[in-house]
């Protein structure tokens, strides 16, 4: 039988590079899809003179890093010093702000999607577009330097995502993938940036009198399965400085993390979606057709073939969880006993699937911050509950579970209203990793099935290497849809499960008393101090 060895001697594995707000990191990922060697880099965003920003040096050594760490994992594992690939895929954080002039020269240190300055040119942009533009998109910062006559505006020759300029770093090619182009700049039916809008645009830019116009500085669109470049001498100089690695190897198109999050979780067709449930949470839903009217609490992007998504994104999810269970290890240490905080999580939860259906009057806002979908600038975590309903552990339990998804289904109730339909839902991340309380909640919530996959990649890394990976060996004709769910996904394991429909009546009860205590967090904000 053929081993790992033969695959990476022979140069038919894929490498893909994800750039995360905490780390970086590389995989090797084989002609099965199975991951051969992995590696990774640490770092963190600074708030440099009030701007959320990475050094783009960091990210150089780190993608140095992270390659030198999956090259020793290869050789460890599998006795093998990599000279050749099949492919390569870079992806990183969606929008944010990348200015360059002539000569690739950074204008202004890179504006993170965290930034939240661009409240002004976001509000006049989806009025004059009418399409909602959120604040970390990249047309939103770039129009904020317009109007406010930034003096670099007028040297600008592109502008850019991260993963766009490690990829022109590594093959000289400026192109982005159909995902990572649309947290930039709105996109037509067709995947190309809408030219009304662009109209627009130019027309709100012209009095400055720049020499450009919008689309001389936008990155061209490439959609997945196509080649975006190859592996230069200069670029495999950087990745492998040690000069193992060869030149010329095919790139796939670039990719921002909301696009790999979807591969990885076999989520790209329409009525299929994934959700993130840790710090924060959110869905990506992919749609039969565009959304009828704008809707601030939804963000409009694509799927790296070009599909039109839907996302959701709230702020707090698990933090009030910790908060509870940091509490109960307190009460358990000063009555003497040693209780591990895994142990706390997994009686929690099952608590949770103890309680009454509608958490039996117990309503808790775990606002920890602010909440666009809701309207609030800051938060103030709440606990209420009846004085006839009774406080339990199982009731308050599942009032904290089912808080976590409370403002999600806000924002997913525009869905409803616009009749989208959802047939698969894959969840991932913390609050799926005790039991079957997290996947029934959501599926209560959202009304959908949910499935959690029992084997688990390697996040957005082994999602952008799988787009390498759809580059390099699809069939003539065959979609980015059926080569993941034929090829990649067909032998994967997971659990699915459908809303139950006592869940669903209780968490349809809470809803109305969390959209009531909203009104007594509002106060909490205006009266209480942080």
């Amino acid at each position: 039988m053929e081993t790992a060895a033969d695959i990476l001697r022979s140069g038919r594995a894929v490498l893909g590079i994800e750039l995360g707000s905490t780390r970086i990191k590389a995989v090797l990922v084989g002609p099965d899809h199975a991951v051969l060697a992995t590696g990774d880099f640490q770092w963190e965003n600074q708030l440099v003179d009030g701007v959320w920003t990475y050094d783009l040096q960091d990210a150089v050594r780190g993608l140095q890093a992270a390659y030198r760490a999956l090259k020793a994992d290869a050789a460890a594992r599998h006795g093998v010093t990599l000279t050749a690939l099949a492919g390569i895929g870079v992806s990183a954080m969606m929008h944010g702000y990348l200015a360059f002039s002539e000569g690739m020269r950074l204008l202004v240190p890179f504006r993170t999607w965290r930034n939240v300055m661009t409240g002004q040119a976001a509000e006049e942009l989806t009025q004059a577009f009418h399409f909602s533009i959120p604040q970390r998109w990249t047309v939103a910062h770039l129009y904020q330097a317009i109007l406010r006559d930034e003096p670099h505006v007028k040297d600008i020759r592109l502008v850019t995502t991260l993963a766009g300029y490690v990829h022109w770093l590594l093959t000289g090619v400026t192109d982005l993938g159909t995902g990572d182009a649309s947290g930039m700049f709105p996109l037509d039916e067709h995947g190309a940036y809408d030219p009304r809008r662009v109209e627009t645009f130019d027309g709100l830019a012209a009095p400055k009198g720049y020499p450009w116009r919008l689309m001389d500085v936008l990155p061209g669109i490439l959609e997945a399965g196509r080649e975006a470049g190859r592996l230069t001498e200069q670029g495999a100089k950087l990745l492998d400085p040690d000069g193992d690695l060869r030149a010329g190897i095919p790139f796939c198109p670039p990719e921002g993390d909301a696009g790999t999050g979807m591969v990885a979780t076999n989520a790209v067709a329409p009525r299929t979606g994934n959700l993130s449930a840790g710090t924060s949470i959110f869905a990506i839903v992919v749609l039969e057709r565009a959304l009828s009217a704008i809707h601030p609490e939804i963000d409009i992007a694509c799927t790296p073939d070009g599909k039109p998504v839907a996302i959701v994104h709230g702020s707090n999810c698990t933090t009030d969880l910790n908060s509870w269970i940091g509490l109960l290890h307190d009460f358990a240490t000063a009555a003497g006993v040693d209780i591990p905080r895994a142990k706390l999580f997994q009686v929690f939860f099952d608590e949770a699937l103890k309680g009454p259906a509608d958490a039996g009057g117990v309503t808790t806002c775990g606002y920890y911050s602010g909440e666009h979908i809701t309207g609030f600038e800051e938060g103030r975590p709440l606990l209420a509950h009846s004085p006839t309903g009774g406080l339990t552990l199982a009731s308050l339990a599942r009032s904290v579970l089912y808080s976590a998804f409370a403002t999600l289904k806000i924002g997913f109730e525009a869905l409803e209203e616009e009749r989208v339909r959802l047939d698969k839902l894959v969840g991932h991340g913390g609050l799926y990793k005790q039991g079957e309380a997290g996947q029934r909640f959501t599926a209560a919530a959202l009304g959908a099935p949910v499935t959690v996959m029992e084997t688990a990649g390697e996040g957005g890394a082994w999602g952008i290497g799988l787009l390498a990976a759809y580059m390099a060996w699809k069939a003539p004709g065959e979609t980015l849809g059926r080569y993941l769910e034929d090829r990649v996904f067909s032998g994967m394991k997971g659990r699915t499960m459908a809303p139950d429909p006592r869940d669903v009546e209780g968490f349809g009860v809470y809803m109305q008393r969390f959209k009531a205590l909203l009104e007594v967090e509002r106060a909490a904000v205006r009266h209480l101090p942080a």
